[in-house]
């Protein structure tokens, strides 16, 4: 089983290797929504209220299971205020600036070939057999 260590990379195609899930959090639109916000408030905080206005269509719960993931992953920081009621906020690492770039830039790939891939979905749902798979 090929697996990464802290001195080793993974292998994408290892059906173990902790890189798939990696990839499929920091792949979620949640995720690279919320660390578009978090990256234009560095090095400063967001409250998690102030998040969830800034992703529309996000709820309160998809957002809490993004932002433990990320705080989890070390992408993110949590600092509670003890007040009533508690006011939790959100400021990026320097890990979690690193993904700010390639997340950008797939954002970017996105906006860019959205209309093309949308002719394509069209073009092929309206194929015989509606443009299965394999």
């Amino acid at each position: 089983m090929t697996t990464a260590t802290p001195d080793r990379r993974g292998d994408l195609f290892d059906p173990d290797c902790p890189t798939r899930r990696l990839l499929d959090r920091v792949g979620s639109k949640w995720t690279s929504m919320a660390v578009k916000v978090l990256a234009e408030a560095a090095p400063g905080e967001v409250r998690f209220a102030e998040l969830r206005r800034r992703m529309p269509g996000v709820s309160q719960k998809m957002l809490s299971v993004t932002l433990r993931g990320l705080v989890r992953d070390g992408l993110a920081a949590r600092r509670v205020e003890p007040t009533v009621p508690p006011a939790v906020h959100y400021r990026l690492t320097a890990l979690g600036l690193s993904l700010e770039e390639p997340l950008a830039a797939l954002r970017a790939w996105a906006e860019a070939h959205m209309a093309e891939v949308e002719r394509n979905n069209r073009r092929a749902d309206a194929a015989p057999g509606g443009g299965g798979g394999a």
